[in-house]
């Protein structure tokens, strides 16, 4: 039995869908189906049913797929601590995070290093889901909320406050009683800020939405309202300028995560040193 299709096979089952497990594997999609239908036929087993669009489970794909579940984390395990003996900095690490806290801080951190670790490749992943660390989806993940889950290292590296902001010319034309709000939308509809934000509009209207703090910081400097916005976001921004209190609406904690089994591989410790000293000294 070929390990790569239970490592597929799997990979769909946790997904749920073929472009899921191809996005999560880095692979074209009709690679999944082709392995899933390999072991099939090594197996003599149906493994998905086939609905239409939709592919579901077997009774006996879904006992297989528990199985190669706990394979699939075996080998990652060996994975772990295989790289977590090396003493070389070089290879390459993994940063998941938010995606505009990467943009407008994570990026300008890592050049440096690259440029003192010609060895090391560096992908930065500007993600709003929360990146597995034990199943290698990233090898160090900023998070907002200190993890609770899982065998992981944390550590907290700084705090993101944010604050209300619109352009200068909407709160020189636009009444208070009138102001529209921009709000979260998809996972970051149930964030802190987004809470806040709606604290703070009241029973004012909340007309436009986005999943992207970018797009709400656009939306905000085009004179769509007053957003909720990480202060790194605005800083030295002439287009957006802060409203109301000078208080923070909300400040949320930045938390650094690696998995314990990786936390003295040398090419993630030399990530991991390097923003731990940016964050102290910014």
């Amino acid at each position: 039995m070929e390990w790569d299709d239970l490592r597929h096979f799997s990979a769909f089952a946790l997904a749920g869908s073929l472009s899921g497990a191809a996005r999560a594997l880095g692979i074209e999609h009709a690679t999944v189906a082709r392995r899933i239908a390999a072991l099939e036929a090594r197996l003599k087993l149906k493994l998905v049913d086939r609905r239409g669009r939709r592919l579901v489970l077997t009774a006996e794909g879904e006992k297989i797929a528990a199985l190669a579940e706990r394979m699939a984390e075996t080998s990652r395990a060996v994975e772990r601590l295989a790289q977590a003996a090396r003493s070389d900095i070089d290879g390459e690490v993994t940063i998941s995070a938010p995606p505009a806290y990467a943009a407008w801080v994570l990026a300008r951190r890592l050049v440096p290093l690259r440029r003192r670790h010609p060895a090391l490749c560096l992908r930065l992943l500007g993600e709003a889901h929360q990146a597995s660390l034990e199943r290698r989806e990233a090898d160090i993940a900023i998070r907002l909320h200190r993890p609770d889950a899982g065998d992981l290292t944390a550590m907290r590296i700084g705090t993101m406050a944010f604050h209300l902001y619109a352009s200068p010319r909407y709160i020189a034309t636009i009444p208070a009683a009138e102001w529209a709000f921009i709000g979260s939308a998809g996972v970051m509809a149930g964030s802190l800020q987004q809470a806040a934000l709606a604290s703070a509009a009241a029973d004012q209207s909340l007309a436009l939405h986005s999943d992207s703090v970018d797009i709400q910081a656009a939306l905000a400097a085009a004179g769509g309202g007053i957003a909720a916005l990480p202060d790194f976001l605005a800083a030295g921004r002439s287009d957006l300028v802060q409203v109301g209190a000078k208080e923070p609406l909300v400040t949320r904690e930045i938390w650094m995560a690696v998995h314990t089994d990786m936390k003295n591989a040398a090419p993630i410790r030399a990530v991991w040193e390097a923003l731990r000293e940016e964050a102290a000294g910014s």
